[in-house]
């Protein structure tokens, strides 16, 4: 049987169950309504600190002024917005498009001007491809990659000195994979995660988002880590010049390149993952065996932790460096695992380092799963990768700006250490009646929105943030 499609501009008559001797019906013709009241927030964020203005100066408009309907801000707000908002796809905008409350976010003086489609938005993205010129019919809009970067590293910084920089900034270096499912360009079969996809690199410093850099699969997974930490460090570098600064990673950054580097540079530190081996499991053999014993007489998970200097055959070059080991034992057998560091031993021990330092970055991951699941980073469906490069940023931009959401509007509720989706559940779907005229913008919202508590706590803060 072929598959049956309503229009989208269908008004069709909607008859449920009856309730009672009532009938139960409905339809579409609500007029001005929308399900996303409380995105306004986001629009007060963005504009609080620039996020994307700043981001609209990376990008050169070469179109016709006279041929120019919808703006290069406008269309990367619709985007990012969109993203933020859970609209994931460049076809949601076929419909939002002429949404009068989506189309005030933007900005627009007229809301019942239609915005950008899905086609108009797809050019905007496609016209980065790095075969496209200047002179192309297709191809007129220039744009600095560098420039993106750096506004993503630039806006995470400012939001890390507005919330108070901590004494010292942690960065967390992470690989992941983005599941592919066409033809792009730079994909590979990885053998560790078993499909074709891509490897992108991420860089957080806590909860703010200071690099995304998309790459192919079939590289190491350090490649191009220390490239981004020049770029971050000396950043951080160029705001507080004495701000130590610690490099934490897993086993697959465990190169010598990369700690020697940050050996070499003062204020820097790091503590890496060491993937274990017969020698080091050699080293700790009696604690092991202790633990084995320990657990045969408790029936419990025994562990404890110790630390020696060790040096490879041959990949370090000979130079001795210290190694945190932690001796286990589960009921699945032996556990030992291994961190390498330049922290001195004078200044934390071997537990703590471990327990309260090297595993907290397990919460990088929470960070990465909101961006490739709840932002969509990983809707990299275009096939060239420069393309699927600024989708990446554009779901970064839409980080940014929830996290600064979650750490000055919602600071003192019950999600400030929300994820990306409970909040955009919890304080955007808000069904709200839109009235447009000529003075001013009405925006009715539910009476009976459960977290109504919470919204004006984010709009009180936001005021204080404001003024």
């Amino acid at each position: 049987m072929p598959k049956q499609t309503v229009p989208n501009n269908s008004n069709i008559k909607l008859s449920f169950q009856g309730l009672g001797n009532r009938r139960f019906e409905g339809d579409f013709d609500g007029g001005s309504i929308t399900s996303d009241g409380g995105a306004v927030l986001l629009r007060e964020i963005d504009r609080k600190f620039g996020v994307i203005s700043k981001l609209c100066k990376c990008f050169t408009d070469n179109r016709d002024p006279d041929r120019t309907e919808h703006s290069i801000g406008q269309m990367l707000r619709q985007r990012i917005y969109g993203i933020a908002i859970g609209y994931e796809d460049l076809s949601d905008h076929d419909e939002l498009r002429r949404d009068p409350f989506f189309a005030t976010l933007m900005g627009g003086e007229d809301p019942s001007r239609a915005l950008a489609g899905k086609s108009t938005l797809n050019r905007f993205e496609l016209s980065m491809r790095e075969d496209g010129g200047r002179d192309s019919r297709y191809h007129r809009i220039g744009v600095s990659f560098e420039a993106i970067a750096s506004v993503i590293l630039e806006q995470s910084l400012d939001q890390m000195s507005a919330a108070g920089a901590p004494d010292e900034i942690i960065l967390d270096l992470d690989a992941t994979d983005d599941p592919l499912h066409g033809g792009q360009e730079g994909r590979f079969f990885h053998g560790y995660y078993r499909h074709y996809c891509y490897l992108p690199l991420y860089v957080f410093a806590g909860d703010y988002l200071l690099g995304a850099c998309l790459r192919p699969s079939d590289i190491d997974g350090a490649k191009g880590s220390l490239a981004e930490l020049r770029r971050i460090v000396g950043a951080i570098r160029r705001r507080w010049p004495d701000k130590r600064i610690i490099v934490r990673a897993d086993s697959g950054f465990c190169r010598d390149w990369l700690m020697r580097w940050c050996e070499a540079v003062p204020g820097v530190e790091y503590v890496i993952g060491l993937a274990k081996n017969a020698r080091l499991k050699d080293r700790i053999s009696g604690e092991l065996g202790r633990m084995e014993r320990d657990y045969c007489e408790t029936g419990e998970a025994c562990r404890c932790y110790t630390e020696f200097m060790y040096s490879t055959l041959k990949s370090w070059g000979g130079r001795q460096r210290r190694v945190i080991a932690k001796a286990e034992h589960l009921d699945k057998g032996s556990n030992p695992r291994f961190v390498v560091t330049s922290l001195d031993s004078d200044e934390i021990d071997p537990e703590p380092l471990y327990t309260d330092l090297y595993c907290a970055r397990g919460d990088m991951e929470n960070r990465i799963k909101e961006q490739q699941l709840c932002l969509f980073a990983d809707r990299t469906s275009t096939h060239w990768m420069k393309t699927n490069q600024l989708r990446l940023w554009l779901s970064s931009v839409a980080y940014i700006l929830m996290n600064a959401l979650r750490t000055f509007a919602l600071r003192g509720t019950s999600l400030a250490r929300a994820m990306c989706d409970t909040i955009r559940l919890r304080l955007f779907k808000i069904g709200a009646l839109v009235k447009v005229s000529v003075r001013r913008v009405l925006i009715s919202m539910a009476s009976g929105y459960p977290w109504k508590g919470i919204f004006e706590a984010a709009y009180s803060n936001l005021v204080r943030l404001r003024a």
